[in-house]
């Protein structure tokens, strides 16, 4: 074979990449493998210390949640004893903590280059309609002087030369209102400061934590910066240790307080767990994680909630998970769902929860309201629903200087 003798599809070098990705992509031989849907952020990367072999992912708990990572590809191939096991969570919270402390600055200096860049095309492309246009100009003062120079009465010349004269003018006039259009795009804006891209490196850590983060994106993140982690326990001081070989060469240490199952999760408060053990009459483990999130609560270790960490503080207080038929058996309903039972608006159930007419659960400031079917069949909820039909009056107008309640509608 002779590369490059002959024109390809792709280039070699694009050949190469391509063979090397299909290459990463296949799982054994020491290899990361494909990312997966997976809740795990480090499959395929973590290796043990003790035996050399990758850790293998698995999901404990009820419905699968509780990430662990385990040592048990030599007693799975040779009978050899396990190594070594642990929590995942935490573990991951500790890489991704990594992850966004090497990304920030990056993403400083990215979104400085990429202003600088989209300004220097912006440029770049005004340069060259104004160098047009000179050309365009130039053509059209030499035909017009061939055009003066000709003879007239030799009408086959001078026509020819007048036709060239006026498409070198129709050029310039098409030119110049490229130019005046391009620069009516370009709105005056103040060069951004510095302040602002560091506020912008700031959300990297808000867009990483968030539910709806892909978690395969993350894992392609961390595959592009990390090698591998090699892995170890330290069970006389109860640490898990962790040596991050960085795609650059660096190597980074880390040590993590090692804890039981649910342990990080047994540390959050007793109102957060009364919230959620009322929550999953109707909501399942990413709105749960949303709704804690959006009142400003946080983990027993100061972390935002995601749906991993819900599944986790449920496993550890035995909360059985959202099951919507159970759900619907038992007659639980949200508050959309209680004012359509009742035929009426959401706001004149929630009005009158407010006042003690109807029974409701209203665990959290900025969540859901929580019906129960007994409760919206009792004689109270008859004569709301009687009064809120017969009720014909001309709702009332705003006037001047009233003030807004602000009332929920969740």
């Amino acid at each position: 074979m002779i590369p490059e003798s002959h024109e390809g599809y792709i280039s070699w070098e694009q050949f190469e990449q391509i063979q090397q990705m299909i290459s990463q992509n296949l799982r054994g031989g020491g290899r990361s493998g494909a990312a997966r849907r997976g809740a795990g952020l480090l499959a395929g990367v973590l290796r043990c210390r003790r035996c050399g072999y990758k850790l293998l992912i698995h999901y404990t708990g009820r419905g699968h949640g509780i990430l662990r990572y385990s040592c048990r590809r030599g007693s799975l191939d040779n009978g050899e004893p396990r190594c070594i096991a642990f929590g995942g969570i935490p573990v991951d919270e500790a890489i991704g903590r990594e992850v966004i402390r090497v990304v920030q600055p990056g993403a400083v200096e990215a979104a400085v280059s990429a202003y600088q860049e989209e300004e220097r095309k912006q440029d770049e492309v005004l340069e060259a309609l104004k160098r047009d246009l000179e050309a365009a100009r130039y053509a059209a003062s030499r035909g017009w002087k061939q055009y003066d120079a000709s003879d007239p009465e030799n009408r086959l010349v001078t026509g020819e030369l007048e036709r060239r004269w006026n498409q070198a003018l129709q050029r310039i006039d098409e030119l110049e209102a490229r130019i005046a259009e391009h620069q009516g795009q370009q709105e005056p804006t103040p060069a951004p400061r510095l302040e602002e891209f560091a506020e912008l490196a700031a959300d990297v850590e808000a867009v990483w934590n968030a539910p709806t983060a892909d978690v395969r994106l993350k894992k392609r993140i961390v595959r592009t910066l990390i090698h591998e982690v090699f892995v170890d326990v330290d069970s006389s001081v109860g640490e898990i240790i962790l040596t991050i070989h960085w795609k650059g060469g660096v190597h980074t240490e880390l040590r993590l307080p090692r804890r039981r199952r649910g342990q990080a999760s047994h540390h959050t408060s007793k109102e957060i767990v009364a919230a959620v053990a009322l929550l999953v009459r109707t909501c399942s483990d990413d709105v749960i994680a949303g709704v804690l999130n959006r009142n400003g609560l946080r983990t027993g270790r100061g972390n935002r909630w995601t749906r991993e960490r819900v599944v986790s503080l449920r496993s550890w207080n035995k909360i059985p998970r959202h099951n919507p038929e159970k759900a619907k058996a038992e007659g639980w309903m949200n508050l959309t769902e209680a004012a359509r039972f009742l035929g009426i608006s959401s706001k004149t159930l929630r009005l009158a929860v407010e006042r003690g007419e109807i029974e409701g659960e209203h665990p959290l400031s900025e969540g859901p309201w929580i019906f129960a079917r007994r409760a919206l069949e009792t004689d109270a909820a008859v004569k709301l629903v009687e009064r809120a039909r017969s009720n014909s009056r001309t709702p009332a107008k705003p006037i001047d200087g009233q003030e807004n309640l602000e009332l929920s509608s969740t």
